[in-house]
């Protein structure tokens, strides 16, 4: 964060909190760093996995965006953005892959923080869905660098106001509003103590949408990145064969949707969410914002 707030200067401080958009958080990484216990002879790491994935089956969009994220943390960012619009190009219209390419094009460029193709590609996210935060934000972002720094901080305004508690940008929404307010001299008090009283009361918390418990978290943590993957995996197949046999276990979906995003399976996140809302047509506020906090439109 540190180079990308001297790339783009303190009027576009914004940019350098924009990784907390990346919705779905998981206590295990599935792409693990050089300090890690060694594979085993013959056995492929997460990432070589992944790109192997990619090469068989090249229309699969959620493997490519599960590539595009795995290079991401690793801060390959032109990677990132090549495997990200292979994912646009096999589900054109998913705004959550649009944001995902804008965000890695706009890290990958060097002096422009937010090159052209970035913008074009938040703005088909927009266009997709208005509602997307990813790109809400950054074209709020766009506005900051232009010079217009209230219209911005109306935009990240708005934002706030529909953010549901504990949502995984709220923390770094804020502060960005207050660090852009106090940079430029303007009073941003007023507004955010009003878009704290439009806010959804009711939405689940991020921090409340279920995830692996501390067990399994500090099982995982021991574990090769492989075998971590592995893991995963079998958590999810195993929630998914559960609620098909528990269908009316509401929390029990919101766990596959959040998981289902963290592995990068957007698809099966939205097929999720589907079922979750046929088999409990009484629920469908609490899945629906949910879903949006988790990102699965």
């Amino acid at each position: 964060m540190k180079v990308l707030l001297q790339k783009i200067g303190a009027g576009g401080i914004a940019a350098a909190v924009a990784v907390a958009l990346a919705v779905g958080v998981i206590g295990y990484r599935l792409v693990g760093t050089s300090d890690e216990a060694p594979l085993a002879q013959g056995q492929a790491d997460p990432l070589t996995r992944l790109e192997q994935l990619v090469e068989k089956e090249p229309e699969n969009a959620g493997a490519w965006q599960k590539l595009g994220f795995a290079y991401f943390e690793l801060g390959r960012f032109d990677e990132a953005a090549t495997a990200y619009r292979h994912a646009t190009e096999a589900d054109p219209d998913s705004a959550v892959l649009w944001s995902s390419l804008g965000e890695a094009l706009a890290m990958a460029s060097e002096r422009d923080p937010m090159p052209g193709p970035a913008r074009e590609a938040f703005r088909k996210a927009a266009q997709l869905d208005p509602k997307d935060p990813r790109a809400r934000y950054f074209l709020a972002v766009e506005k900051d660098l232009s010079g217009d720094h209230q219209g911005a901080i109306a935009d990240w305004v708005a934002l706030l106001s529909e953010t549901p508690p504990g949502a995984p940008w709220e923390a770094d929404l804020k502060r960005t509003i207050e660090q852009v307010g106090k940079i430029n001299s303007i009073d941003v008090a007023t507004q955010v103590a009003a878009a704290e009283t439009l806010r959804p009361k009711s939405v689940p918390a991020m921090a409340g949408i279920p995830g692996p418990s501390q067990d399994q978290l500090a099982a995982a943590s021991k574990m090769r990145p492989s075998e971590q993957q592995d893991m995963a995996e079998g958590m999810v197949e195993r929630l998914a064969a559960r609620l098909e046999k528990e269908p009316g276990n509401v929390q029990g979906w919101i766990m596959l949707m959040r998981s289902y995003q963290t592995l990068g399976r957007e698809g099966d996140a939205r097929k999720a969410l589907k079922s979750a809302l046929a088999a409990n047509p009484q629920k469908r506020a609490e899945l629906e914002a949910a879903a949006e906090t988790l990102g699965v439109s």
